[in-house]
């Protein structure tokens, strides 16, 4: 597992449905190391402090391995690192393997796997395509965000270590099964709200769907 590319955005207004407004989605990559606080990267802006941001989102991370898959669903030749709003863009770190509740060494800095990444409407600004945040969603290949549990510095070409494995099964990819109406989604629901790790705002989102139910 190895860190690819750092990326920062400061904020950009972008015009939506006739209106500015303001994101911080454009984000490009830098050069040198970055500090990670507990909430978040320095030098980076995070706009929607509602759905971005904060200690239990401080780091939003995206692998290779999905940009390899939306260049040959998009055919693209290729997508520059930030393409999808993500601060750490890695490799070896498909959704599939990574769980919720994981800890990883990157540089200095200590993270854990909070949740996965709920995609909204900026990104379908982003790709200049509204109806990619459905795709993006149904795909399970949304990537995921970090705690910062020992702020520290970084830089691309870092590798990444798993510290310590979480004690509970369920990955990024199976995670998002619980937003969907179906068969497992009660089952998905249940097994995520035992994750300690969980973030706050997806145990309240969850706690929220089982009583609909």
């Amino acid at each position: 597992m190895e860190l690819l590319a750092i990326n920062l955005a400061v904020a950009k207004q972008v015009e939506y449905n006739h209106r500015w407004i303001s994101t911080g989605i454009y984000k490009t990559p830098v050069e040198g190391p970055v500090k990670a606080t507990l909430l978040g990267l320095e030098g980076d802006v995070q706009v929607d402090r509602e759905n971005h941001g904060g200690p239990d989102k401080a780091i939003y991370v995206y692998t290779l391995e999905n940009y390899l898959f939306w260049q040959r669903e998009l055919q693209e030749k290729a997508f520059p690192y930030g393409q999808f709003g993500e601060n750490f863009t890695v490799t070896g770190m498909p959704d599939e393997d990574v769980h919720i509740g994981d800890l990883f060494r990157i540089g200095s800095i200590l993270a854990q796997v909070t949740q996965p990444r709920v995609p909204c409407f900026k990104l379908g600004i982003k790709m200049s395509d509204p109806g990619f945040v459905k795709r993006f969603h149904g795909s399970g290949r949304v990537g995921f965000y970090l705690r910062v549990i020992e702020e520290g510095e970084a830089q691309a070409g870092d590798r990444i270590h798993l510290f310590q494995e979480a004690t509970e099964s369920l990955s990024v990819q199976d995670a998002m099964l619980a937003l969907v109406k179906g068969p497992r989604q009660k089952e998905i629901i249940k097994r995520a709200l035992a994750v300690e790790a969980l973030s706050a705002t997806w145990r309240n989102d969850l706690r929220k769907r089982l009583k609909e139910d």
